[in-house]
């Protein structure tokens, strides 16, 4: 059975990220996925439901996929790694949840309830990237922090928006740079 959650949670991700918020229902996640009609229903009897069990799973997929273990010892040069890397995979093989991700973030901001668990995943990344920042001598490095991920969601945005063939390594190479060079 949890072999055909799994794949409802994939398609549903899927039909996020390529068809939006709209048009999520179980019986469309059923037939992305290949199940049997009523099967989605099954794990989540509710819309709202089914979108809590997406955001979980979702925040599940990207702890996994951008686990601490990426850069073990921070250095202004493995950080530009590791976010070129991430950019890649949130704009390549994960440009639909990533997507989805947008759509979620923008669909349920006025939903205390659902959006917690976006917010909490958020934050799990901006602890991470603080650490990293950290470690790697960066001068100020929460507002250091944050101005990476702001950029990196800029350009993940832009990437899949605007201009699907950005390179993203200069501009990020540059920031990074020039944040680990500041001085107060």
């Amino acid at each position: 059975m949890a072999a055909t959650k799994e794949r409802a949670l994939e398609a549903a991700v899927e039909l996020l990220g390529t068809d939006g918020v709209r048009a999520l229902s179980h019986a469309r996640v059923d037939e992305r996925a290949g199940l049997p009609a009523g099967s989605t229903s099954n794990w989540f009897r509710t819309r709202r439901a089914l979108l809590g069990g997406i955001i979980d799973w979702m925040a599940e997929q990207e702890r996994a996929d951008f686990s601490p273990a990426l850069l073990e010892r921070p250095t202004p040069e493995t950080i530009i790694e590791g976010l070129c890397t991430v950019f890649l995979l949130e704009t390549g093989p994960f440009a639909a949840r990533t997507r989805a991700r947008y759509a979620l973030f923008l669909e349920l901001a006025a939903d205390d309830e659902l959006l917690a668990p976006l917010s909490r995943q958020r934050r799990e990344f901006e602890r991470w990237t603080d650490r990293l920042v950290t470690e790697a001598g960066i001068p100020d490095p929460v507002p250091a922090a944050r101005t990476i991920m702001a950029l990196g969601d800029g350009l993940v945005l832009h990437r899949l928006t605007v201009d699907p063939e950005l390179d993203a390594r200069p501009v990020i190479e540059r920031a990074v740079r020039a944040l680990a060079a500041s001085v107060g």
